[in-house]
C-alpha cells in the first residue's frame, strides 16, 4: 500500500516492481524478482516463466499497472499457481486510482510434490 499512496498510478509496472522490492526488503522479506519458474505438465517440464516476485519461496506475486483487472488477469495468476504447484499467490494492480489486490488459492496444490 504503501508503494502506491506514494507513487500513486500511472507509471509503468516495471516503477512499481522497483519500489515494491525495496519495500519487502525495509520489512526483511526474503524474494527473488523475475524469478525463472519451471512449468511442468504431467510431472515433464515443458518450459520456464518468470514470476514478478517469489517470496518467502512459496508465494508467487504478479504485478499490474492497467486500468482495472481482468478474468484473464486473474486466470492468468491462477494458471501460474498450478504450473508451479504453488498454494499461494497475490495479484496487484498499481494502475487505477487505489490500489487493487486479490489473494488468490491454488485449488490444485500438491504439497507432495
Amino acid at each position: 500500500m504503501t508503494v502506491h499512496n506514494t507513487l500513486g498510478n500511472g507509471f509503468q509496472e516495471v516503477i512499481y516492481q522497483r519500489a515494491l522490492a525495496i519495500e519487502m526488503e525495509l520489512a526483511g522479506l526474503s524474494f527473488e524478482r523475475e524469478f525463472e519458474m519451471p512449468i511442468f505438465y504431467r510431472n515433464r517440464q515443458i518450459g520456464t516463466r518468470r514470476v514478478d516476485f517469489f517470496v518467502e519461496e512459496k508465494v508467487s506475486v504478479e504485478t499490474k499497472a492497467i486500468s482495472a483487472l481482468t478474468n484473464t488477469d486473474f486466470a492468468q495468476a491462477i494458471n501460474y499457481l498450478e504450473a508451479y504447484n504453488l498454494e499461494i499467490g497475490l495479484l496487484i494492480n498499481f494502475g487505477e486510482n487505489s490500489l487493487k489486490f486479490k489473494r488468490l488459492t491454488n485449488k490444485k496444490y500438491r504439497p507432495e510434490l
